[in-house]
């Protein structure tokens, strides 16, 4: 019994070991609890601190935000006011500094006859009856804008024209009349010189310069007479809609379809511009005409031809020699006086509106040596033919040449070769290309890859196989 009772106490002293062990955990755990919470509030403590530091910063910089932005909404405000007043002045400044531009190419859109003959009164009356036309037409922007006319021209060669045509009894007659068109203001008669590519140039460079200035609010060009324009229309639209409502062209002479094309407003003062062109209308004597026969290196003066046109009389240099198909070995002449007169054979065909081309003789050397240039030495058909190129330094061909009489023959029949885009109903005097087949000898079509179509040759022309019509 004694063990049982000494066995028991030992039990309770085991237990309560075992219970003051729990107790020190958790007076440990306890602890380290209470530890690990202070340490915890001390952070905390620190970040609360640190946020409000950084919540007062933000509201001391959103104070200052909301003040600037009512400081800019208030200058805004100022800004507008006057702004405000100031849009009336500007609206009217614009519509008093606006205008309207008419370019002419007084070569080809030229003035009635009852006009030029008044003088330097029928110059002023000319600019005043434009002007008055162009106020009232409504497919003129006017809208009281300022009306300036430049009229682009070779002054002495159109005197000369007009007095061939009739037009004037003398040529101080138009010299008056420009003198006169001059006085008027914003109007002016500009005499660019003989050269018909300064003409274009000056026109096109004054139409692409205004065109890009919002107060110019409308072109006029004065240019329905002539195809070359055609690529100087597109140039200055390029393909913009609203830049091509601006312009208009006006019309003397019916608008070739190059022009015609593009689909420009077309206005028209009948009353103002003349709608034919001036011709030779003088009496050609019988003595005045030499005679054209196969391999004559002769050909007809400008004064022997009827019909001449304005555009040929203009150029500087003649217009090319003709051509005599087919081409003969030239005999060498020893005396360079005119031959006898001959009466010139009625044509058997005519190939439309335009007719043959005038023949020009050719001298097989000059011919051959022309004909032997290739690629990059090849002379240039407009430098030679019309004036200087207008491409300049630009032309892959070439400028800096002095082509005697026959290679300028012979440089005008191998351009005659190359068909023209218009065919027929080409109406530009000078044309350097051909308008029916120039190679048909004895009703057989002798160039081996002809360019031009079977309507292009005299009816039972024979074609050979390896031609490319």
């Amino acid at each position: 019994m004694g063990d049982t009772m000494a066995s028991s106490i030992m039990d309770f002293v085991q237990r309560y070991r075992a219970y003051e062990g729990h107790r020190d955990a958790t007076h440990e755990f306890i602890k380290d609890l209470m530890i690990y919470c202070e340490r915890m509030e001390s952070s905390m403590r620190d970040e609360n601190g640190r946020l409000l530091q950084q919540l007062r910063e933000l509201s001391m910089d959103l104070e200052d935000a909301t003040k600037s932005r009512r400081q800019f909404q208030q200058r805004l405000q100022e800004v507008e006011g006057r702004m405000g007043l100031a849009s009336p002045d500007n609206n009217q400044l614009k519509n008093q500094n606006s205008y309207v531009l008419v370019l002419i190419d007084g070569d080809g859109l030229i003035f009635r006859e009852h006009l030029i003959r008044q003088g330097a009164e029928g110059g002023k009356r000319a600019a005043i009856e434009l002007q008055r036309a162009l106020t009232t037409d409504p497919l003129v922007h006017a809208n009281g804008a300022e009306i300036f006319v430049k009229v682009i021209a070779n002054v002495a060669g159109l005197s000369k024209a007009l007095k061939r045509d009739g037009s004037v009894a003398a040529e101080s007659e138009f010299q008056e009349f420009v003198g006169g068109f001059n006085q008027v203001k914003f109007f002016d008669f500009v005499d660019v010189g003989i050269s018909k590519e300064n003409a274009i140039s000056k026109l096109k460079g004054i139409a692409l310069f205004h065109i890009q200035n919002p107060k110019c609010e409308q072109i006029i060009m004065g240019i329905s007479h002539d195809p070359i324009y055609g690529p100087v229309l597109d140039e200055i639209i390029r393909g913009d809609s609203s830049t091509q409502e601006r312009i208009k062209v006006l019309e003397g002479i019916p608008t070739v379809r190059a022009i015609a094309s593009i689909g420009t407003g077309i206005i028209r003062y009948q009353d103002i511009f003349r709608s034919d062109k001036l011709t030779d209308k003088r009496t050609v004597s019988t003595h005045s005409v030499p005679s054209i026969r196969s391999g004559s290196s002769l050909s007809t003066s400008n004064s022997g031809l009827p019909n001449v046109s304005y555009a040929t009389v203009t150029q500087k240099a003649s217009p090319p020699p003709q051509i005599i198909l087919p081409i003969p070995l030239a005999p060498k002449t020893t005396n360079s006086s005119l031959r006898a007169v001959k009466q010139l054979p009625k044509p058997t065909w005519n190939p439309g509106p335009r007719g043959l081309d005038i023949p020009i003789p050719l001298n097989p050397i000059a011919f051959e040596n022309i004909k032997k240039r290739k690629d990059n030495n090849k002379l240039c058909n407009n430098h030679f033919l019309r004036g200087p190129c207008v491409k300049g330094d630009e032309c892959c061909f070439v400028h800096d040449y002095t082509p005697s009489k026959d290679e300028k023959n012979a440089i005008a029949f191998l351009a005659r070769l190359n068909p023209c885009t218009n065919g027929q109903d080409c109406d530009v005097d000078n044309c350097i290309y051909g308008h029916h087949c120039p190679s048909v000898v004895n009703g057989i079509c002798t160039h081996p890859f002809c360019k031009f179509r079977p309507e292009e040759h005299p009816p039972g022309t024979k074609i050979r196989s390896t031609t490319k019509i």
